[in-house]
This record gives C-alpha cells, sequence and structure tokens, in this order.
C-alpha cells in the first residue's frame, strides 16, 4: 500500500483473523474541499482471485459450476447453491496459473489457453478482493477428469455444460445471479465469442 497525501492512518484494529482478515481503520481523509474528516471503516482481506468463462464455440456451450455458497443462504437463497464460472483465490499464484490449476480442479478440463480480459474489484466498500477475468475455449479432448473440486477444501462442484443462449437466459429469469458470471457471460455476448441462436 503506497501513501497518500490526503490520508493518515489513526488507528488500525484487527477484528478477526480466522478464515480471513478482517479490520477496522480509523482514518482521516481530506475531501474535495480540503478539509478533513475522520472515518472508520472495515475491510476483508481474502486475497485476491480469478475467475474464466470456458466456451466452446463450435458447439454453442459453456462451462459453469453449481455449488453451495453459505452466503447466498444467509442472505435470502434458499437452496444455498449459486450457479457460476469457475473462479478460486490466487493464494502464492499469478492469476493465469490460478485459473488454468482451479479449471482443472472445479471442471476437470485442463487447458492453457486463458486469456485475461479485465480485472475489477467486486465489493469495494468493504471487501479488498481484486478479481481477474478470462475467457478461454475448450473442447471435450481437453476433459481429463470428473471435476468437482477439492475435498479436503470443502468443495462438492457441480459442473454443467449448457447452450450459451440458455445461460443468458438464466441470467434474465434470475437462476444465475452471480455477478462474476453475469460479468462473463455478458462479456462473450458483447464482443461475439458466442453465436446465440
Amino acid at each position: 500500500m503506497h501513501a497518500l497525501d490526503n490520508l493518515r492512518i489513526v488507528e488500525e484494529k484487527v477484528l478477526s483473523d480466522d478464515w480471513y482478515l478482517l479490520k477496522k481503520t480509523t482514518f482521516d481523509l481530506r475531501r474535495r474541499d480540503g478539509t478533513w474528516q475522520r472515518q472508520s471503516r472495515e475491510s476483508y482481506d481474502r486475497g485476491n482471485g480469478a475467475t474464466i468463462l470456458l466456451y466452446n464455440a463450435a458447439q454453442g456451450t459453456v462451462v459453469l459450476t453449481r455449488q453451495f455458497r453459505f452466503s447466498t443462504y444467509v442472505n435470502g437463497n434458499a437452496s444455498g447453491k449459486v450457479i457460476e464460472t469457475c473462479a478460486g483465490l490466487l493464494d502464492q499464484d499469478d492469476p493465469a496459473t490460478c485459473i488454468r490449476r482451479e479449471v482443472e480442479e472445479e471442471t476437470g478440463f485442463r487447458i492453457d489457453g486463458v486469456r485475461k480480459i479485465f480485472e475489477a474489484y467486486m465489493s469495494p466498500g468493504s471487501v479488498t478482493e481484486k478479481v481477474f477475468f478470462f475467457v478461454g475455449a475448450y473442447t471435450a479432448a481437453d476433459k481429463v477428469s470428473d471435476g468437482g473440486g477439492e475435498h479436503h477444501e470443502g468443495e462438492d462442484i457441480e459442473v454443467l455444460e449448457l447452450p450459451f443462449a440458455v445461460a443468458l437466459e438464466m441470467v434474465a429469469d434470475g437462476r444465475i445471479c452471480d455477478g462474476k458470471t453475469i460479468m462473463l457471460l455478458q462479456y462473450a455476448q458483447l464482443n461475439g465469442l458466442m453465436q446465440v441462436g
């Protein structure tokens, strides 16, 4: 983190360092009019991540995953299950290495040709995570295992291969409600990766 001339850190407290790191920071921030204002914010640091849309343009399909996400259950998702693009935390890897590893672990596909398309903060009001977004073409020949994730990490992932048009319908009717997945499907549509039909 680099110093800013309009920010003065006053106090920093660790609230939790269990699953990831939750801090409360009190700071003075210089406003646009030049006055200083004291503020306090909590930030949740879980590291950065990567996600990918696997697509097969020839057959018009995408590979997504479905798994239980406790936070969505707590916030009203009755089943707790979420359909999403393959994703994972970088840990010590660069984003491209991470996403190739996650693809094989979660979906069972082994692909080399991944292309970064952008990066984004997904919840900048409180979460430090930056997500690196990728697309990657796959074929049936790239399937090397059933996927499903890592049992010791608590993953129990269902692999879904869907027509691209159906995936877009699932966004429209709310069956797909994960932000990163919606962004990648819309990227594919807007940039002509897939033909809807």
